[in-house]
C-alpha cells in the first residue's frame, strides 16, 4: 500500500533556513564594509572560549564591530596578497587567522583597546569546590586526607579574612559549622569567580579556567599600518 502523503511531515526551519553560500556572502561583505567604516581592525584570540563573556565584549565594543569564527572567509574578506585585499596591507593580518580568533573594527583610540583587554580576565571554576568540616587539609578534600596534608596554623588568620569559619585548636585549623551543612562552599562548577573565591581556590591548589582575549595584530586605515602585537614575539611594527 502506497504511503499517505499525510504521514510526511515538512519540516519549516529547512524552507527558512539561510544558505550556507549566503552567509558567506554577508560574512564577507560585512568585513569589506567594516574595513571602509572603521579606523583600526584587531586580530584576537580567545582562551577558555565562554560564549558569555563574548556577549560582554560584544555590549562593551557596541560602537564597534566584532566577528569570530569562520577564518577563511575573514580571511578572503580581508585578502592574501596585495592584489586582492581590501586596503593597503591588509594581507598582512592573513598569518594570524588560524584558530580561535576573530576582527574587531573599531574608531577607539587603540590604547584604550589594549587597556581593556589587557584588564578583562574573568574566571571560572571548572570544578564545584567546598571545605569539608574538621581537620582542613591543603586540598580542601580533592584527594583523600590519608595522602593529604592539613594546612598550616599560619594561614588561618588569612582564611577567616576570606570569610571562611575557622579557628585553631590546638595549633590545627578546624572548620566547624553547625547549621548542618557538611563544609563551607567555596564556588559552583562553572561559576564566575569573584577575587576572594579566586584567592580560596589556589590557596587549595584548585586551578580557574581564565577567559582570556589576545590581541596579535593591529592595522591602522589612515596610515595603512601592520603592528604585530603578540606578545610572546614582542613589539614588532610592519611598516607600509
Amino acid at each position: 500500500m502506497p504511503r499517505s502523503k499525510r504521514a510526511r511531515i515538512v519540516h519549516e526551519s529547512k524552507v527558512t533556513k539561510k544558505s550556507h553560500k549566503e552567509q558567506t556572502r554577508r560574512l564577507y561583505a560585512n568585513v569589506r564594509e567594516c574595513v571602509e567604516n572603521y579606523d583600526h581592525l584587531f586580530v584576537f584570540s580567545v582562551d577558555n572560549m565562554r560564549n558569555t563573556y563574548l556577549k560582554d565584549v560584544r555590549t562593551e565594543f557596541a560602537d564597534s564591530r566584532l566577528f569570530f569564527g569562520k577564518t577563511k572567509v575573514m580571511a578572503v574578506a580581508l585578502g592574501h596578497n596585495p592584489e586582492t585585499e581590501a586596503a593597503p596591507n591588509l594581507h598582512k593580518l592573513s598569518p594570524y587567522l588560524t584558530g580561535a580568533v576573530g576582527l574587531l573594527f573599531t574608531s577607539r583610540d587603540p590604547e584604550s583597546v589594549l587597556s581593556y583587554f589587557d584588564a578583562f580576565r574573568p574566571s571560572t571554576s571548572p570544578v564545584p569546590a567546598h571545605i569539608p568540616n574538621g581537620l582542613v587539609y591543603s586540598r580542601a578534600g580533592e584527594i583523600p586526607a590519608s595522602e593529604d596534608e592539613p594546612v598550616s596554623h599560619t594561614i588561618e588568620p588569612e582564611l577567616r579574612k576570606l570569610g571562611v569559619p575557622t579557628r585553631l585548636v590546638k595549633g590545627k585549623v578546624m572548620l566547624e559549622l553547625t547549621d548542618g551543612q557538611e563544609g563551607y562552599p567555596i564556588c559552583k562548577e562553572g561559576e564566575v569567580l569573584d577575587s576572594r573565591q579566586t584567592t580560596l581556590l589556589k590557596m587549595f591548589g584548585v586551578a580557574t579556567a581564565e577567559f582570556k582575549v589576545d590581541l596579535k595584530a593591529q592595522w591602522t586605515r589612515s596610515t595603512g599600518e601592520v603592528t604585530i602585537l603578540e606578545k610572546d614575539e614582542g613589539m614588532e611594527v610592519d611598516g607600509q
